[in-house]
C-alpha cells in the first residue's frame, strides 16, 4: 500500500511500556465508575466471572488486532486491515470514516462525564466550558508531541490504577471475603442451569463494554519503536493487566457493600469507597473520575487524528494535505486541528443527547470488529505465504479459530443491542456510507482524468 508524499513522518519515540500504559488507560476509562452497578443488578456477587468472559471476547477480536498489527503497522489501522482484507477502496474508507466517527463522538461524549465531575469540584460556571476547555487543552498536547502526550497518558493512567488498587486493597483487607459467597445471584435458584447461564451471558455483554478501547492501541504504531512486535504484545498485556484490576474491583466491592446496595447505587464505586476511606472516599472517586475521563480524552484526541493521518497518507481519496506532519513537532497538525474541531463542534450541537450518540458510536465499534475479524479470516485464504510476526493461534485447515469466534461473538453482542439504538445507528452508517462513495467517486474519477492527460 503505498504512501502518499507528504513531507517528513511521524517520529517512532512510544515504548513498550508507553503503549501498555496507554493501552490499559483506554480500556479503564471512565465505565467502570457506573457500569458495576449495572452488572451487580444482574450477576450479583459472580459478576467476577462476567469480567473473565468478558476478557474472552475481548481477547478473540483483540488477538485479531494483534496479527493484523504485525503485518500493517500503520496509523489508520482499520482502513489498511479491510483494505488488505477486502481488497474493497469504497469498504476500507468506509470502516475508516467510522472509526474516525467513534473516536470523535467519543472524545466528545467522555470530555461532557468530565465537566459534569468537575462541576461537583468547582460549581457556579456552565459545564460545557469545562468540556470545550479540556479539548483545547488536550489538542495543544497532542499536537506538541506524542512523546510528551504517551507520558502525560503514562502519569494520569498510573495514578488511576493506583486509586482503584487502594479500593481493591481497603476493601478485600476490611471487607467480608471470607463470608462472601462469590456464586450468589440474584433470583436464580442453582437447580436451574439454563437460567444461569443466560444471567451470566446478560452481564458480560454488558461487561464488554469495559474492555472497549483496546482496538485504538494499533493506531499509534507508525510512533512506535518495532511496532510489529511492540503492538501485539501490549494489546495481550494491555486487556491481561486490566482483566485482574477489574476482576479484582469485582470481588472487593461486593466484599465491602454487597451486590445489594452497589445495584441501588447511581455511583457504585463512589459508594464503595466512602464505606472504605469514609468521607474522603467521594472525593478520591470524584478526582480519580477526572484522571481516568481526561486521558480517555486525550487518547481518542490522538487516535482520532491518526486515523485522519493514515486515511489521507495512504488514500487521495480525502484531501492528502490531512497527512501532513509538522517539521518540528513531528505531529499531524492538521488532522489533529480537524479531530478538534469535530470534537468541539460535537459537543456544542449534541451536548444534551451524548447518551445516545455514546450507543451508537459502541454500535459503530462492533460494525468495525466484524470487519476486523474478516479481515484476517480472508487474509489467511487469500495470502497464506503472508509474512505474520504475530498470528493468532490455532486453525483447522486454513480456518484461524480464534477470529472466527471473534466474529461471531461480535454479532452475537450487536443482537442484544434494543432497536431503538440499530435505528439510530443507520443515519450515522448510510450518511458515512454516502460521503464514502461521493469520495471514492471522486477519486475514481481524478485518476481518469489523469490517464487522460498522460495519454
Amino acid at each position: 500500500m503505498p504512501a502518499i508524499d507528504t513531507g517528513p513522518g511521524l517520529r517512532r519515540s512510544v515504548t513498550l511500556v508507553h503503549v501498555v500504559m496507554y493501552g490499559i488507560g483506554l480500556i479503564l476509562g471512565a465505565g467502570i465508575y457506573v457500569l458495576i452497578g449495572d452488572v451487580a443488578a444482574i450477576a450479583g456477587n459472580a459478576m467476577w466471572i462476567s469480567f473473565l468472559l468478558a476478557a474472552a471476547m475481548a481477547t478473540l477480536t483483540g488477538l485479531s488486532y494483534a496479527e493484523l498489527s504485525s503485518v500493517f503497522p500503520k496509523s489508520a489501522a482499520e482502513y489498511v486491515y479491510v483494505k488488505a482484507g477486502f481488497n474493497n477502496d469504497f469498504l476500507a474508507l468506509f470502516i475508516g470514516c467510522l472509526t474516525i466517527f467513534v473516536a470523535i463522538t467519543s472524545a466528545a461524549t467522555v470530555a461532557i462525564g468530565f465537566s459534569g465531575y468537575l462541576a461537583v469540584l468547582l460549581p457556579g460556571y456552565p459545564p460545557i466550558l469545562y468540556a470545550i476547555g479540556l479539548v483545547l487543552a488536550l489538542s495543544f498536547l497532542n499536537y506538541y508531541g506524542i512523546r510528551e502526550s504517551v507520558w502525560v497518558n503514562s502519569i494520569f493512567t498510573l495514578v488511576e490504577v493506583s486509586g482503584l488498587l487502594i479500593i481493591i486493597g481497603v476493601g478485600l483487607s476490611i471487607g467480608s471475603v471470607a463470608d462472601t459467597n462469590y456464586f450468589e445471584m440474584p433470583g436464580i435458584a442453582y437447580s436451574s442451569h439454563a437460567a444461569i447461564i443466560s444471567t451470566i451471558l446478560a452481564s458480560t455483554v454488558l461487561v464488554f463494554f469495559a474492555y472497549y478501547g483496546f482496538e485504538n492501541i494499533s493506531n499509534i504504531s507508525e510512533e512506535t519503536k518495532n511496532p510489529t512486535r511492540t503492538i501485539p504484545r501490549a494489546l495481550v498485556f494491555s486487556i491481561l493487566v486490566t482483566t485482574i484490576i477489574y476482576v479484582l474491583v469485582a470481588v472487593s466491592t461486593v466484599a465491602l457493600v454487597g451486590w445489594e446496595e452497589l445495584s441501588n447505587s447511581t455511583a457504585p464505586l463512589a459508594l464503595a469507597a466512602s464505606k472504605a476511606l469514609g468521607n474522603n472516599g467521594i472525593i478520591v472517586l470524584t478526582i480519580l473520575a477526572l484522571f481516568a475521563t481526561t486521558n480517555t480524552v486525550l487518547m481518542m484526541l490522538i487516535s482520532g487524528s491518526r486515523i485522519i493521518f493514515g486515511i489521507a497518507k495512504y488514500d487521495e481519496a480525502i484531501p492528502t494535505i490531512l497527512a501532513e506532519v509538522h517539521s518540528t513537532r513531528k505531529t499531524p497538525w492538521l488532522a489533529i486541528i480537524f479531530t478538534m474541531a469535530f470534537t468541539l463542534a460535537t459537543i456544542i450541537l449534541y451536548s444534551g443527547k451524548l447518551t445516545d450518540v455514546a450507543s451508537i458510536s459502541v454500535f459503530s465499534i462492533l460494525v468495525v470488529f466484524v470487519f476486523v475479524n474478516f479481515s484476517v479470516i480472508s487474509l489467511r485464504f487469500k495470502q497464506p505465504t503472508l509474512q505474520r510476526p504475530f498470528m493468532s493461534p490455532f486453525k483447522v485447515m486454513q480456518v484461524p479459530i480464534f477470529p472466527v469466534l471473534g466474529l461471531i461473538m461480535t454479532m452475537v453482542i450487536m443482537f442484544q443491542f434494543n432497536y431503538h439504538v440499530v435505528l439510530s445507528t443507520v443515519v450515522p452508517l448510510i450518511s458515512i456510507m454516502i460521503l464514502c462513495l461521493i469520495l471514492t467517486k471522486r477519486k475514481i474519477d481524478q485518476k481518469q482524468k489523469q490517464k487522460s492527460l498522460k495519454s
